[in-house]
């Protein structure tokens, strides 16, 4: 699996290229904004209609990703459901999801697409704490050795003669913001608010794909 090992707080880590997050100490898988169900609950809404194929794309890669970590726990940092309706997946998704989850610590962190969302597996939570690191779904201003999802950052760069769009984690001293794991999910530019008042100066950006890359964050 691609990765970048970063240092955060004294830890090592690791960022996979899929957009997920590797705690090889803590033996802790972490994902941030599956959205799943998105193209389901826009269909419900009378939106536009999308090929109804994300949950299961999206539950596949993370199904990657464990069996490379082999986590003893997976944290999802909230709005790992488009909506409470979505908590009901398809037999297909829920048959992944289980098999993912076998024998393994399940932490379900409430985002606010889906705060009222309720699941008999795993365990529900605002937030968590694994020292020195604690995570959330939404940056707290002010807030140390913090891991949070919810703005879906992206970065742009040029690359042969075009311009190249992908998520990206963004990392400075004291926070780390994933980006969205969904495939359906879209980006904020990292440069601009309200990521820029989140970072600090000199933050990096870690663009995810075939060969994550560590980059500057544009000022």
């Amino acid at each position: 699996m691609p990765h970048l090992e970063f240092t955060f707080c004294g830890e090592r880590l690791r960022a996979f290229g899929s957009g997920a997050l590797h705690w090889p100490r803590r033996r802790l898988l972490v994902a941030a904004d599956l959205h799943l169900g998105k193209s389901e609950r826009m269909a419900r809404a009378g939106g536009s209609l999308l090929p109804p194929y994300e949950t299961m794309e999206t539950l596949n890669r993370l199904a990657a990703d464990a069996k490379e970590a082999q986590p003893e726990t997976v944290l999802c940092l909230g709005d790992s459901f488009d909506d409470a309706l979505a908590g009901s997946l398809p037999a297909d998704a829920e048959r992944t999801l289980r098999e993912i989850a076998d024998d393994r610590r399940w932490i379900w962190i409430s985002g606010n697409h889906d705060a009222e969302t309720t699941r008999a597996d795993g365990i529900q939570a605002a937030s968590c704490r694994f020292p020195p690191l604690e995570f959330r779904h939404i940056a707290m201003p002010g807030a140390d050795c913090e891991i949070s999802g919810h703005y879906h950052p992206k970065i742009a760069i040029s690359a042969k003669g075009g311009r190249v769009v992908r998520p990206c984690f963004l990392v400075d001293r004291r926070r780390v913001i994933m980006p969205a794991y969904g495939l359906y999910t879209g980006g904020l530019h990292c440069h601009l608010p309200p990521l820029r008042e989140l970072i600090e100066p000199g933050a990096k950006a870690i663009m995810t794909g075939r060969t994550p890359a560590e980059l500057p964050v544009p000022g």
